[in-house]
């Protein structure tokens, strides 16, 4: 049976409160760019509301096509390797559908987002979990890959820059990685969509710029992160035609194309708007350095993460599980965070803290986390 996200039961709770200060979504507090909300609103003023291609908009992919290869030195033919979908989430689901079969086994590194698994079981496939360790900077090992493997192995799950812990892959990790996976028919779902949030001078690098990996590997990328566009709804995913060709049927028969004025506006974004990209991180990487230097102050060890928007600090030394400390400082101070656990048993002992909040915000919220810490002694 697949169970229900743990995030929700926090949300739910923090929803029937007043005056509750949330550190618990993973939204951008930024407007979408004013000229992509500007191209939204022209498509609409113009008439363009109608179904487009499965795949999406030509123009979007070839967009994203030259994004790809500008950012990240990436080559895939908007034509056939690259499909637009509703969101990053519709990307995995579809992917995953795509390679699964019953039996096989998915291999999920963890503390991760909370869709990847049941997507998993819902396809009947088994999750084969990975438990990422603090001392290992969350990163995956390919000592801890290899060990997983087995001959029903049929796809590696890579959510990095990850969400909860904020956790990167060098190029010299994922090396190691492709290492493991060469002379195996494993393929990679690679959820890129933090890439463009990774801080301390350190590029993002995709799995499938490494020799052998780009034929493996489907990439999902999307504008809600980078761009501020969460309630556009639009993702993408990339990989190689004879897959893409497969994902297709799933994405035609169940949604038929991504939204129009979505697509429309993120022409726009993904064309013009590196410049706001880059002031975006640059806010983000201050209120990350802030936040782990408050947590470190008050005595919750908080590893420095290098990607994403989330810190994932340790409560261990409260002697409270995590679930237990959410629901006190929730119920004491009226700051919601997210219980370390949700994403994956190995979360015990952590948080979920976003810092996509403004430093007035987070002042705030810390100020109240600190007094909760001193009272529990």
């Amino acid at each position: 049976m697949v169970k229900p996200s743990g995030i929700r039961k926090f949300f739910d709770l923090a929803s029937e409160m007043e005056g509750v200060i949330s550190l618990g979504v993973g939204e951008p507090d930024f407007d979408t760019p004013y000229s992509v909300r500007q191209a939204g609103i022209r498509s609409l003023e113009q008439g363009r509301t109608y179904y487009t291609a499965n795949n999406g908009l030509m123009e979007l992919r070839e967009g994203i096509s030259r994004y790809l290869q500008r950012r990240f030195s990436l080559s895939y033919a908007p034509k056939d390797e690259i499909l637009v979908t509703v969101g990053g989430s519709e990307a995995i689901d579809i992917g995953v559908r795509a390679l699964v079969n019953p039996g096989d086994e998915v291999i999920i590194p963890q503390p991760s987002f909370v869709c990847y698994e049941p997507i998993v079981q819902l396809c009947g496939g088994v999750p084969v979990i990975i438990e990422t360790k603090v001392e290992d900077e969350f990163r995956l090992t390919a000592k801890d890959l290899k060990e997983k493997i087995t001959s029903k192995t049929k796809l590696l799950i890579l959510p990095f820059p990850n969400n909860p812990t904020g956790a990167i892959m060098r190029r010299e990790d994922l090396e190691e990685i492709a290492q493991v996976l060469r002379g195996t028919d494993i393929c990679v779902l690679s959820d890129e969509i933090y890439a463009e949030l990774t801080y301390g001078g350190v590029k993002h690098t995709s799995i499938a710029q490494l020799d052998d990996m780009w034929e493996r590997t489907l990439l999902v990328g999307g504008f809600s992160k980078s761009y501020a566009m969460t309630g556009w709804r639009l993702g993408y995913v990339c990989a190689p035609a004879p897959i893409v060709a497969q994902i297709k049927k799933i994405h035609q028969f169940a949604i038929m194309c991504a939204p129009t004025t979505s697509q429309y506006a993120a022409i726009e974004a993904i064309n013009n708007c590196d410049e706001e990209i880059e002031a975006m991180r640059d806010e983000y990487d201050a209120r990350r350095r802030f936040i782990v230097d408050a947590f470190n102050k008050m005595g919750l060890d908080c590893f420095s993460p290098r990607g994403a928007f989330y810190v994932f600090p340790c409560i261990k030394s409260t002697g409270l599980s995590s679930a237990a400390f959410c629901e006190q400082l929730l119920q004491a101070k009226k700051i919601a965070v997210v219980p370390g656990d949700a994403f994956g048993a190995c979360g015990e002992g952590y948080l979920r803290v976003s810092y996509c909040y403004s430093i007035k915000h987070l002042k705030k919220a810390v100020e109240k986390i600190g007094e909760f810490i001193r009272e529990l002694g």
